[in-house]
């Protein structure tokens, strides 16, 4: 078979096992994808129905592209399988069986804000305090409880959990937590984390629903399973549990979504669920040259919890990453911009080839002012999504409450825009209404006059024929047809065209943008299902990871954005200790080590070129701050990092250093906190003594390692290297330029 040629040993024994768990381990650049694709390929070439395989990813980006190649491989066949983001297949299962756990089929999906907007209506109503109680707090921690299937009851009942909100200041959250959770089912809608723990629920409850999609789903893959969390598991594996054709593909090396409630033990603990487990490995590394993939598994070596595995590339040894220190961050930013500029001008590397990577999105501001004084184009990813900008979110609101006129935070939206004399006290008034009558807020507009009478109730009334209209519209027209109509008849269109301001004409752009891209909806011809319900659940699960590429631009991104992703050359900057890692990752080993898997897939998303920058003094909180270099960089094998003097940066200022450089611990401290600096055997002070003074078969003191004798002295290029046997952790080798000994006994 074609798509069999060209695999490697372990590539294609994973491939063609197709009965039993399997756990592919796939690390970094090993073509796990490929294997991915290429096993449903091969599972449809040998007989098994497309309708009976639900293949699980966590982009709609990666399971359109797996998608059209398993097309290409065995044909059209191939569209019929359920394969899909774990939020888009479940929320394709409730529409199916909603009704069997008290929602209808045409319940709204809520985003983010969406939620955050319940939450602060709750908060208000509740006279809570709105900075303690922030919606974005609350969310989060609704969202944990129901990423590891705590439903609001049972919330209610866990008295740990009511210990912790009382210390955190925040003991009315299980409140919340309740009245939350019944405003969005009196508005028939789910946020993200239901579709999970309301399938989790459905199959609970009603058996005969599991054994349905038991029978249905003969075989079961779960792509990045190292990112699953408790409810993500839990429903899969109850899936899988007739038939245990269950294969799931990850890398615990790249596990780095705890925080978003993301499990490690379900990739860790796999075997202990499933005894009998098939354990392929795919361990050659076809992205990366050898010096990225030795100095990544330098890095992660320093992690205790992982599954054994030895990932190696026969690509070329390639450049040493290199080391830029800067006296400031506006300096670093200068620096980075000129490397860039030099990669692009020297080695004719094309922009979109070309990435910065940082820690937190803060860090994009002085990158993207430095770019541009380069004339250097670039795109940030992680700002304002398209479906977040206000004139969209208010015509999606729209189209919502069209198809489900329960949905009480579009009707907020809607009710008064364009303005149509509706005010706050009449929109307050009419929810107090549905609330002494227990109606929904549709059922006391849609009767206004049972309700109320004068001009509020002309006003209210012409908007709810206004709604039926569309309602009519949306029944007998396609998505396209009716979102062009509402558009129009709304008003919206011509409130957003009579703005002649620059802002106001961007926004109508923007509104013409949303309508062409439902009319590509409605022009696929693979879209069975052309409704406004169907393209509204379309939209409403897109993830942040499905961004496209805009331009041929320098990409700037967070390191978690920029998982599964690999560029020519990438540029990582604020390697800085308390910045990353990050000072609130530094609590307990299990935190540390995320942090270090977040600097193992930063490495290895790099393919030919990594460089790494640190600045001694960063502007943060307001103030500017003296840094330490960040200890990961310190866990770097030595001979991965190499000294260069170029051109890249200007004249930094006396006593700084220019260009990037090589690195080794500036700080005297212990580079991990777990592992203690070993205590010297007298009480003499430390004193750095002078690099070149040092000697073969001297003995010297090292802050952390202790005492050892020096055994080689090289020199190559730049760097002046020691080998030195430590009596306590044997031979290191240490760059001098760094390292800071102090000669303690002479040979």
């Amino acid at each position: 078979m074609d798509y069999l040629e060209g695999l490697n040993p372990p590539q294609r024994e994973a491939v063609v096992t197709m009965d039993g768990p399997m756990m592919i381990i796939a690390g970094a650049g090993s073509g796990k994808t490929r294997v991915l694709t290429y096993k449903i390929a091969h599972l449809i070439a040998n007989g098994v129905e497309p309708f009976n395989i639900l293949s699980l990813t966590f982009t709609n980006k990666a399971s359109r592209e797996m998608k059209e190649r398993i097309v290409d491989a065995v044909g059209d066949d191939a569209k019929n399988l359920w394969m899909g983001t774990f939020h888009s297949v479940f929320a394709r299962i409730l529409r199916f069986e909603a009704e069997k756990i008290g929602y209808q089929s045409n319940f709204t999906i809520y985003d983010s804000e969406d939620a955050k907007s319940v939450i602060k209506g709750v908060v208000k109503d509740f006279r809570l305090d709105d900075k303690l109680y922030k919606p974005n707090v609350v969310l989060s921690r609704i969202s944990s409880a129901k990423n590891n299937l705590i439903s609001w009851r049972a919330y209610e009942q866990n008295n740990d959990l009511r210990i912790e909100d009382e210390a955190s200041g925040r003991p009315k959250i299980a409140e919340i937590y309740k009245e939350y959770a019944i405003r969005c089912f009196r508005a028939n809608a789910m946020d993200f984390d239901d579709l999970l723990f309301n399938t989790s629920v459905l199959f609970q409850q009603h058996l005969d629903v599991l054994n349905k999609y038991q029978s249905k789903f003969k075989y079961v893959l779960i792509d990045e399973f190292q990112d699953t969390n408790v409810t993500q598991y839990f429903i899969t594996r109850k899936l899988a549990a007739r038939n245990r054709n269950i294969c799931v593909v990850g890398d615990d090396a790249q596990s780095i979504y705890a925080f978003r409630g993301a499990n490690i033990q379900n990739i860790l603990n796999f075997k202990t669920d499933y005894p009998e487990l098939k354990v392929v490995k795919l361990e050659q590394n076809y992205r990366s040259t050898q010096t990225i993939v030795e100095a990544a598994n330098s890095v992660i070596a320093h992690n205790k919890n992982q599954l054994e595995k030895n990932t190696f590339t026969q690509n070329a040894i390639g450049d040493r990453i290199e080391v830029l220190r800067s006296p400031t961050d506006l300096e670093e930013a200068r620096s980075v911009a000129k490397g860039i500029q030099e990669a692009m001008i020297k080695d004719h590397i094309p922009a979109k080839d070309i990435a910065i990577l940082y820690r937190t999105n803060s860090q994009s501001r002085a990158l993207e002012e430095a770019l541009v004084k380069l004339s250097i184009k670039a795109q940030i990813f992680g700002g304002l999504s398209f479906y977040q900008r206000k004139e969209i979110k208010d015509m999606i609101a729209y189209l919502k409450f069209v198809t489900n006129p329960k949905d009480e935070e579009a009707f907020k939206r809607i009710i008064n825009y364009p303005k149509r004399g509706i005010g706050a006290t009449t929109v307050n008034n009419l929810f107090v209404k549905a609330a002494e009558n227990k109606l929904g807020i549709w059922d006391i507009v849609a009767n206004i006059r049972k309700f109320f009478g004068g001009r509020v109730a002309t006003q209210v009334e012409n908007f709810a024929n206004m709604i039926k209209v569309f309602q009519m519209q949306s029944e007998q027209k396609n998505a396209f047809e009716t979102a062009s109509f509402i558009a129009k008849n709304s008003g919206v269109l011509r409130e957003l065209y009579d703005d002649k301001t620059p802002e106001g004409k961007n926004r109508y752009d923007n509104l013409q943008e949303l309508l062409n891209g439902i009319q590509g909806f409605t022009d696929d011809p693979n879209k069975e299902d052309k409704s406004l319900t169907t393209y509204l659940e379309e939209i409403s699960l897109i993830t942040t990871q499905d961004k496209e590429d805009v331009s041929d631009a320098i990409t700037l991104m967070t390191i978690h954005m920029s998982k599964g992703l690999e560029f020519d050359y990438v540029f990582l900057v604020g390697m800085e200790e308390n910045l990353f890692p990050s000072q609130m990752m530094l609590e307990t080993r299990e935190d540390l080590e995320e942090e270090r898997r977040l600097f193992y897939v930063a490495i290895t998303r790099a393919k030919q070129k990594l460089y790494m920058s640190y600045a001694l003094q960063r502007y943060r909180f307001g103030k500017t701050i003296s840094c330490d270099p960040s200890r990961f960089i310190d866990e770097i094998a030595p001979q991965y990092i190499s000294m260069r003097r170029n051109s890249i940066s200007d004249d930094l200022g006396p006593g700084s250093t220019p260009g990037f450089s090589n690195f080794r611990s500036l700080r005297q401290q212990p580079s991990n906190f777990i592992r203690k600096a070993v205590e010297p055997k007298d009480d003499r002070p430390f004193v750095p003594s002078k690099s070149e003074s040092l000697m073969v078969g001297q003995t010297v003191r090292h802050g952390k390692f202790g005492d050892g004798k020096v055994e080689k002295i090289t020199e190559e290029g730049l760097d002046k290297r020691a080998i030195i046997n430590f009596e306590a952790v044997g031979k290191k080798t240490l760059i001098l330029t760094f390292a800071k000994l102090m000669i303690i006994e002479d040979n």
